[in-house]
């Protein structure tokens, strides 16, 4: 990373005591974190906030940073993405920056804005790089997978073969997306519906598996199923209707319940033996109402569960209170213990320079970071 960074910025202003954005979480969480030399990254579209999450001294540090209905997020270092009510956010880690952060030893990593592509209002759900270095996204609005061009808001690149048309009517929810070998594999969905909204009439047990490479349906009968992700030869995603993490066996076509959690499970990544499941309360409303999970658990919960994929057994969680009730996206962030996100309002946004390199010869050493 060449780079070389003006001045330094004012020191961030504590959250206070009785802020509304607060959690509690297991003695273990930090110190798991701490030990997996990782940080969190999660999205709630309902709080309209993007949450670093990181250890610090033996707790867990929430840092919160505003964006319009994030949703889903993308990471492949440097690179970040977040899918926002009508615009995808790029930014790129630029860790020279954390050197004019008020305790630089403190951070390991510092995500700048680099620029903004807007997609209108596209209901963007799940997004993910492709080893081409393409954005892939989910566009439920228009049930299509598409990426994103410099000419226009959105490229549509497949949709599942009952879709006979190509319209902004949230068709069958299209929601999920799991890549494989650098290419999207596996997307799921609330029904195979042709309707505007057609998918609601059967939420609960409509949900569907498809191979994007075939569009070939692997599974049906799922309870509003979400995240897909293969991980470790094997295909894992999140039952949402049920609360659960299930595992596919592509062979027989069964699926296979790891755990059962006390929320709507939704946002998933993985680290070793672990993974990550984002928890979210739901309300009762017609999206949400008549599915399983309300049935057994007239309480939910909001947090981020770690549960060993081999066991089953919950291994720590994050849980939070108040204003925080949705999640939507969860996404590990390997070898970065302690992010910053910037704004772009923020003084260093405007002040920190990354040119070529042959560029870069030309700068004066003392403004070298």
């Amino acid at each position: 990373m060449l780079s070389f960074v003006m001045n330094s910025r004012a020191p961030e202003s504590p959250l206070p005591k009785d802020t509304p954005l607060r959690s509690v979480h297991t003695t273990n969480f930090p110190s798991l974190l701490a030990q997996l030399g990782i940080s969190l990254v999660v999205s709630t579209y309902q709080a309209n906030k993007l949450i670093l999450v990181r250890a610090d001294q033996g707790k867990i540090n929430t840092h919160f940073v505003p964006f319009k209905k994030p949703m889903g997020v993308a990471i492949d270092l440097p690179h970040l993405a977040v899918g926002t009510a009508t615009e995808v956010h790029f930014l790129r880690n630029v860790p020279s920056v954390t050197n004019k952060l008020e305790s630089p030893d403190r951070y390991d990593a510092c995500f700048l804005p680099r620029r903004n592509h807007v997609t209108g209002n596209i209901d963007i759900h799940e997004m993910a790089w492709g080893a081409d270095h393409q954005l892939w996204l989910i566009n439920t609005k228009f049930s299509c997978l598409c990426t994103l061009d410099d000419e226009h808001n959105f490229v549509p690149q497949w949709r599942p073969p009952f879709i006979s048309s190509l319209f902004l009517e949230d068709r069958c929810h299209l929601n999920g997306l799991g890549m494989r070998n650098g290419k999207p594999k596996y997307v799921t969905m609330l029904g195979d519906t042709d309707t505007p909204g057609g998918w609601r009439a059967n939420k609960a047990s409509g949900g569907m598996l498809m191979a994007v490479d075939t569009s070939e349906i692997l599974m049906r009968g799922l309870s509003m199923p979400h995240s897909p992700r293969w991980y470790q030869k094997g295909l894992w995603l999140l039952e949402s209707g049920n609360g659960s993490l299930a595992q596919v066996d592509l062979n027989t076509r069964q699926l296979k319940t790891v755990a059962q959690l006390p929320g709507f499970t939704r946002g998933l990544d993985f680290c070793g033996p672990l993974a990550f499941i984002g928890l979210s309360q739901v309300r009762e409303t017609a999206t949400f109402s008549g599915i399983p999970l309300t049935a057994r658990l007239e309480e939910r919960i909001c947090g981020i569960w770690v549960v060993n994929i081999h066991t089953g057994q919950t291994v720590a969680f994050l849980r939070f209170e108040d204003a925080v009730q949705e999640i939507f996206a969860v996404q590990v962030l390997s070898g970065i213990r302690f992010p910053e996100m910037l704004e772009w309002e923020d003084d260093l946004v405007g002040k920190s320079y990354v040119i070529p390199p042959d560029a870069l010869r030309d700068v004066p050493s003392e403004h070298l970071a």
